[in-house]
């Protein structure tokens, strides 16, 4: 009972990341933009709350563990914005091709991740030695209580306050795409710009808007991995493929955030279940972390067998759109 009990926490840690990166992508997806610049967002989101958390504890005698989550979550919201921001431009404004702009940003974040985080290192005193004790502790902070119910408790309650955020987010993303106006405008632009448009729907605002939040969820990906998940230590190409496992997830869910909750603990847990068979050689070790992939693609074959609408990716997804060919 144990090691199972170990086994879910260990999955649901690994999942929450690629849920927000999930988030954030379907979100984006939903407008019509494909941005595979989800993995490089989430570095830059991870290190952009790392360093405002690192500058204020260093700035301060006695730091609050308080200021510096408001601080480290607001420098990752912020950095990852920017970069949806500079993806929108290219995309939206400039019309560039989103598949190669989504990658390039993706090579971008990460090495700003990487030379940020060296940096970081370095100023700090070397690697592993990135002291943001006080910011840490708030994010990992248990619910007092409930935290100490036996297997419950251990299974529902011993997380920090980005995975309780994380599920009331995926929910409520569910109920606004879904429930209310905005959120159906969103999903029309994405199914119809042209459409969308003649309606008097603002195509472009509906685009950046939906990118650039989308972008910032991704972000606090990132900022779980590195605060919650590895408690305030930054490794590079710490993530791994965490942000590509987000975008697979995308299509799991089916575009549908309350269906990735599930998903991403799925996901972690396949990402893991290699460590939990014992002797595994390091090639079959490769083969079990392919599992998520392999997973999706058998759902995207099946879902494209039922030809159902609702468990299809948005009609102009990837494709831009162009106002004078309405």
């Amino acid at each position: 009972m144990g090691l199972i009990v170990i086994f879910i926490q260990k999955a649901i840690a690994q999942g929450i990341g690629i849920l927000y990166g999930a988030l954030g992508e379907i979100v984006t997806e939903k407008s019509g933009n494909l941005n595979l610049g989800v993995p490089g967002i989430m570095y830059m989101g991870g290190i952009a709350g790392l360093m405002g958390a690192f500058f204020y504890e260093n700035a301060v005698e006695n730091p609050s563990g308080l200021v510096g989550l408001l601080i480290s979550f607001v420098c990752a919201f912020a950095c990852a914005v920017v970069g949806g921001l500079i993806y929108s431009v290219l995309t939206i404004t400039l019309r560039a091709n989103q598949n190669v702009t989504g990658l390039a940003l993706t090579t971008f974040g990460v090495g700003f991740g990487n030379f940020f985080g060296g940096s970081l290192s370095q100023l700090a005193g070397g690697v592993g030695q990135i002291s943001v004790a006080a910011t840490g502790a708030a994010y990992n902070a248990k619910i007092p209580g409930l935290s100490k119910l036996g297997v419950i408790g251990d299974v529902f309650f011993s997380y920090g306050f980005l995975t309780y955020l994380c599920i009331v987010l995926a929910v409520a993303l569910g109920w606004f795409l879904t429930k209310t106006r905005k959120g159906l405008n969103l999903r029309a632009v994405g199914e119809n710009p042209g459409t969308a448009d003649a309606a008097g729907i603002s195509v472009t605002r509906y685009k950046y808007l939906a990118t650039c939040i989308g972008s910032g969820i991704s972000g606090i990906g990132g900022l779980y991995f590195v605060m919650e998940y590895s408690g305030g230590t930054w490794t590079n190409n710490g993530f791994g493929d965490r942000g590509w496992l987000a975008i697979a997830l995308v299509i799991f869910a089916l575009w549908k955030p309350v269906n990735a909750i599930w998903g991403s603990i799925l996901f972690g847990g396949l990402y893991i279940l290699y460590l939990y068979i014992p002797g595994l050689g390091r090639s079959t070790q490769e083969i079990f972390k392919m599992l998520p992939y392999v997973v999706t693609i058998v759902v995207l074959i099946i879902t494209s067998f039922r030809k159902k609408r609702e468990n299809q990716p948005p009609g102009s997804l990837g494709l831009p759109y162009f106002r004078e060919e309405r």
